[in-house]
């Protein structure tokens, strides 16, 4: 896990990609809090939620991606 962490580091300081995706999900994490921090939820509020949470997976399954492949170039 730790070399992951590292990883990760080296790649948000190399990687204008990586770095582009990781702020990006940050944005999207913090406009869930928000959401989530309401007391009721709106059924606009319910689908931005939604919306949110599918956009987040797809830039999560992205950085993994790009950290999958870094891996099979860097270890051999």
């Amino acid at each position: 896990m730790e070399h992951n962490e590292e990883l990760k580091a080296h790649l948000m300081a190399t990687s204008e990609e990586f770095r582009s995706l990781v702020e990006r999900h940050t944005r999207l994490k913090q406009q869930l809090e928000a959401i989530e921090a309401k007391p009721r939820l709106t059924l606009e509020d319910e689908h931005q939620e939604h919306q949110i949470k599918k956009q987040k997976l797809h830039l999560k399954d992205q950085m993994n991606s790009i950290l999958a492949h870094y891996k099979t170039q860097h270890v051999a």
